[in-house]
């Protein structure tokens, strides 16, 4: 069967092979699925396209370690000079959609667990359950969320993402604000109407400008980007309404609903918020899991990109092969060397 690496390498390109866009994994997971059964020999339970795995012997006395990483990927974005649904190795990358965000973690993270369930290093200290979810790519009700209720009581998680291998020990989180501007119609050859596109600058510029007073030592301040912009029917009529989406990325310090309510005290426009539930998220630097992958060599750093972190109810941190800026790129990859240092230091953290 060749290598633990080999295994881990040749499952990659069999997902990147088969399609698997966030809502759209039924395929990806079905082969993860036999794959997990029939040539690792685990016990797999599946909730819609999420899949699970609890290590043997588990004892509800003892504190249960969560591994996850998810099979959903991002739609291709223009710009890919090669297939991005065929596994592409040029040297010691292998090239793909889904490689590097969230293949490799997703593959390295399921061969250490296999490998820990056969040798048994932890001593009987701790649980372990191994976990592959859908929809993280849009945060979605069909993803972790609707799987957790179904887990072991968790204590701590380590999310497998593309960090270069260093540990996020916080991540920021995220509210998509829809803000509506209202004016009044009219004729833009007359002085008359209420331009709404106008009053929609006025916040935005707020958007733009306005310094949070908290900031966090590993995330910063909280930052707000207007993304989308929508107005007018037709160059001679005032607009009457504007519409404009900003993404705002919380640090710890604030909820996102603390963060909503002072932006609607300072807007004029119509503010709706489409959820609060993608909160910020990390571990105490302090915690044993974070001591001992600084033991490993291992830097903390808080990261600005969301994870299903932001939907677990306990520690986490997370850390993966792969490189954070190729996610969501044209011609995306993950080079086999970093595979291969993941599953040596996952193995030896987890032991």
């Amino acid at each position: 069967m060749g290598t633990v690496i080999d295994r881990a390498v040749s499952l990659l390109c069999r997902l990147i092979s088969v399609p698997r866009i966030s809502r759209e994994e039924t395929a990806a997971a079905d082969l993860l699925q036999e794959y997990m059964t029939h040539d690792l020999g685990l016990e797999v339970k599946r909730e819609g396209n999420n899949l699970w795995s609890v290590a043997p012997c588990f004892d509800a006395a003892k504190q249960t370690l969560l591994l996850n990483a998810h099979i959903d990927t991002v739609k291709p974005v223009a710009g890919w000079q090669r297939d991005p649904f065929t596994p592409t190795r040029e040297g010691d990358r292998i090239y793909g959609l889904g490689s590097n965000d969230d293949g490799a973690s997703l593959v390295s993270l399921l061969h250490v667990f296999a490998a820990l369930v056969k040798q048994s290093p932890m001593g009987g200290l701790y649980n372990l359950v191994f976990l592959a979810s859908a929809e993280e790519e849009v945060s979605g009700k069909g993803g972790i969320e609707s799987v957790l209720p179904l887990l072991p009581n968790i204590d701590v998680a380590l999310v497998g993402e593309p960090t270069s291998m260093q540990p996020a020990i916080a991540e920021k989180g995220l509210m998509v604000l829809d803000v509506t501007a209202k004016g009044k119609a009219g004729h833009a050859a007359r002085d008359e109407g209420d331009n709404a596109i106008y009053r929609a600058l006025d916040d935005m510029q707020w958007f733009r400008n306005y310094k949070w007073e908290k900031e966090s030592p590993l995330l910063g301040p909280v930052k707000m980007t207007v993304t989308i912009v929508a107005a007018g029917t037709q160059h001679n009529v005032i607009p009457d309404t504007c519409t404009f989406t900003v993404d705002v990325r919380s640090n710890e310090c604030y909820t996102n609903r603390e963060l909503f309510g002072e932006i609607c005290r300072h807007v004029h426009s119509e503010v709706k918020a489409r959820s609060f539930r993608l909160s910020s998220s990390g571990i105490d630097v302090g915690h044993p899991l974070v001591q001992r992958i600084i033991e490993l060599g291992g830097k903390p750093f808080g990261s600005p990109t969301l994870s299903d972190q932001a939907l677990m109810p306990y520690p986490s941190l997370k850390i993966g092969p792969g490189d954070s800026s190729r996610s969501h790129s044209a011609d995306e990859y993950v080079e086999i060397h970093e595979i291969s240092q993941a599953i040596e230091i996952y193995t030896e953290l987890l032991k």
